[in-house]
């Protein structure tokens, strides 16, 4: 007789992870930010090359529903019917995401501040991880780090200016020798997150930040780059301990640039013979309607969680993870 019935995280972690997410409500709270609820299931799905979604029919209705990879599309609706400043704390599901520091279902908290871009978000994000963390653990000041400083400083490389022979070079450089054909995003992505990452947030939390416009993902472009410098998107990543808990934009608000961001997604999904979800309309036509200026960000909690209660994997930290679902 097996014993998998039992829960992979101990029950004094399920109890600290409880107190997590208290800590978190208490947060927002304070700061007069409201808790929402949105849809697990969706018509639409995520366009992100780098993100497969989950998929379930449902008896009645002729297109199959996904399963959110975030409640993002949805938040932003009410954002746009003006509900003001929001959070959520919910289950999210994402194909192929199976590891020490992954499972195909996660927590994630997300939410959106009006009147703010992303350098005021990031100052929240520093203000709620301390929250969360301390006095248990005391941290140091917040490092800020661009994209193109930190693949120079940590892999060697020009990310603007670098060509593809000369980012396979810096993988073989760091012990990374990779069969696949890839794209120059994908090199670089190969390099952020094996060599760069890990890095990043272990003497103190680390932004990543000012992403280039080929990343922009869901953020707007930043205006007025310096003469000769490529363009880069109001995006940043938090890193602590070498592991990524954050990811936040200053929203792209415009309707007409989405939908282009969109189908350039397609059109990459397409050309690496891989499955063409549907867009979500319904963010597109609010976003017609009109987001207000805002920032958000969605913080993964399980990670947190397993960081702050001093744990090695996310199978501490969670209940029954896929294996044990």
């Amino acid at each position: 007789m097996t014993d998998d019935w039992r829960p992979t995280a101990s029950l004094a972690n399920l109890r600290g992870r409880a107190e997590l997410l208290a800590r978190i409500r208490a947060f927002f709270a304070a700061r007069g930010v409201l808790e929402v609820e949105t849809p697990v299931l969706s018509a639409g799905a995520t366009t992100d090359p780098q993100i497969e979604s989950l998929s379930t029919g449902v008896r009645g209705l002729a297109s199959r529903c996904f399963l959110a990879t975030s409640p993002e599309f949805a938040m932003k609706r009410l954002l746009a019917a003006g509900i003001g400043d929001i959070f959520q704390i919910c289950k999210v599901f994402r194909d192929g995401e199976r590891g020490r520091w992954h499972n195909p279902e996660f927590t994630l908290v997300e939410w959106y501040r009006l009147g703010v871009d992303d350098a005021g978000l990031m100052d929240e994000v520093e203000a709620l991880l301390r929250h969360v963390l301390e006095p248990e653990r005391r941290l140091a000041p917040a490092l800020h780090l661009t994209y193109a400083d930190a693949l120079e400083r940590y892999a060697g490389i020009d990310s603007a200016h670098a060509s593809d022979a000369d980012l396979d070079a810096a993988a073989r450089r760091h012990g990374i020798d990779c069969a696949a054909t890839l794209d120059r995003e994908a090199r670089l992505d190969l390099l952020m997150g094996m060599v760069v990452g890990p890095k990043l947030g272990i003497a103190q939390p680390t932004f990543l930040c000012d992403y280039p416009a080929s990343q922009a993902s869901l953020a707007r472009l930043k205006a007025g780059p310096p003469p000769g410098s490529p363009p880069v998107a109001a995006r940043f990543e938090l890193y602590l301990d070498g592991i990524e808990l954050a990811n936040g934009f200053h929203e792209l608000s415009a309707a007409d640039e989405q939908r282009a961001r969109f189908a350039a997604d397609l059109g990459t999904r397409r050309a690496h013979g891989r499955a063409e979800p549907p867009v979500d309309r319904r963010l597109l036509a609010a976003l017609e309607a009109g987001l207000p200026d805002c920032a958000g960000v969605a913080l993964g909690f399980d990670r947190l969680a397993a960081l702050a209660l001093r744990a090695g994997s996310l199978a501490e930290v969670i209940a029954f993870p896929i294996e044990r679902a």
